[in-house]
């Protein structure tokens, strides 16, 4: 048989698999210094694993390549992208503030010990609950900005601020700056039409009705052009975009930096996505400005890995593999057409064109289509690179499925920072009644 033929370990693209992953003499792959076969050995599948030491240097990647360019710069983790209190505690860690889109992401990043005045809340429907959690941070300090989305905002925000009687609360104005992402429908967020932020001709009105509340004090813009952006001229243009308004001492760039799914794509590197956004904010806003940006995807996706294992293989028109997890654990082929670079790991075979898909009951539960592997087998492991944005923030219980652990590897050791969920836990918050009652018949 010719070499062409056959597919190993040695054919896997690592490129595209957490900075530390690697081999070990035996072929096997490790992410974390761990045995992706002996994790899922000990903790079952699928599983979410998270290189933690990759994290960290990516962390520390984002921090530098920003301060070293501009000192009054402050990196926020999107905590959207992967909201588990211990990969937010890792970045905080690390130097990095909090994103947070809602209450609840908010809580969590204070639970992991991030500190809230380098926290901002964002979200375009912030309730009273939401805004009273950022309010109450820090004992009453609250955090470092609110990012007014609309002016529901502003009364809310001043009302509640009035009730605890609080100073001003810093806040940041949101706006729309009329700019069309180059990425997917669902990911562009900086248009006119977006849902989010304040649309550009009515921004003026905005910041009177904002400066007109005594207990709101406004310090900046905001602005969020999209998400998986490969462009880094679309970071100028927003730069340019946010100039056309009165100039203000705070801006906030949000995030969108894209990244490479499988080996044929091309990303920026983070250092050349600071020099771009840094260069940008000096020309059209100012080198003496605070400088905020709020990297997720470009920050998580590439250090977390899945692991599944291989339940069934159906071979006819298609070769359909199917494994134990599927859009439960991962809707971003389903709702952008993502694709993805899976692997059949720690072993070699002859090669065969398949089908990687899901155990829900869905047609569109697919991972990854004509995918070159050795000819799979019931057991076998399958991993799938870059999981870490948006995965684990999507995950769900399809079909009564069980959502995956989250698993924190470091050098050649594991833990568990979210267990994996329980049918005990599902049934937990059923309120389970009788016939009887259903019909409104006293027993």
């Amino acid at each position: 048989m010719n070499r062409d033929d056959r597919i190993g370990p040695a054919d896997i693209d690592l490129s595209v698999h957490p900075e530390t992953a690697r081999l070990d003499a035996d072929g096997r792959l490790l992410v974390g210094g761990c045995a992706v076969a002996d994790i899922v050995a000990e903790h079952g599948s699928p599983a979410y694993i998270v290189d933690e030491e990759a994290l960290r240097r990516t962390v520390r990647r984002y921090v530098s390549a920003f301060r070293d360019r501009h000192p009054r710069s402050h990196v926020l983790f999107a905590a959207k992208s992967f909201p588990a209190a211990s990969v937010i505690g890792i970045t905080a860690d690390e130097g990095c503030g909090t994103d947070a889109v809602a209450g609840g992401e908010l809580r969590l990043a204070l639970a992991a010990g991030a500190d809230p005045a380098r926290a901002v809340l964002n979200g375009n429907a912030k309730t009273d609950d939401d805004i009273l959690v950022a309010l109450r941070a820090g004992d009453g300090r609250g955090v470092r900005y609110i990012v007014i989305d609309n002016l529901d905002d502003v009364e809310r925000i001043a009302r509640l601020a009035a009730e605890l009687d609080r100073d001003p609360v810093p806040v940041l104005l949101r706006v729309s700056p009329s700019l069309q992402a180059h990425t997917h429908e669902a990911l562009a967020t900086g248009h006119d039409a977006s849902k989010f932020g304040i649309p550009s001709a009515q921004v003026e009105d905005a910041i009177r009705a904002i400066r007109a509340e005594r207990l709101v004090d406004l310090r900046g813009l905001h602005a969020h052009v999209g998400s998986q952006l490969l462009d880094l001229d679309q970071f100028d243009a927003e730069a340019a975009a946010l100039a056309e308004f009165e100039r203000f001492g705070v801006y906030d760039l949000g995030g969108g930096l894209g990244v490479r799914y499988v080996p044929g794509d091309e990303a920026p590197t983070i250092e050349e996505y600071a020099e771009r956004i840094v260069r940008a904010v000096h020309r059209h806003l100012g080198d003496d400005v605070e400088l905020l940006v709020e990297p997720g995807r470009s920050m998580i996706a590439r250090n977390v890995v899945t692991a599944y294992r291989v339940v069934t293989v159906k071979r006819g028109m298609r070769t359909h593999v199917a494994v134990d997890g599927g859009m439960g654990d991962n809707l971003e082929v389903a709702l952008y057409g993502q694709p993805f670079a899976p692997a059949v790991i720690d072993r070699s075979g002859p090669a065969e064109i398949v089908d990687i898909v899901g155990k829900h009951c869905e047609s569109g539960d697919y991972l990854a289509r004509d995918v070159r592997v050795p000819r799979p087998e019931v057991g076998d492991l399958v991993v799938i690179p870059v999981t870490g944005a948006y995965c684990y923030t999507m995950s769900n219980n399809f079909n009564t499925n069980l959502r995956p652990p989250v698993l924190l590897a470091r050098d050649g050791r594991t833990r568990v920072a979210v267990r994996r969920e329980t049918f005990e836990d599902l049934v937990r918050r059923e309120q389970i009644v009788s016939q009887e009652a259903l019909l409104g018949v006293s027993a």
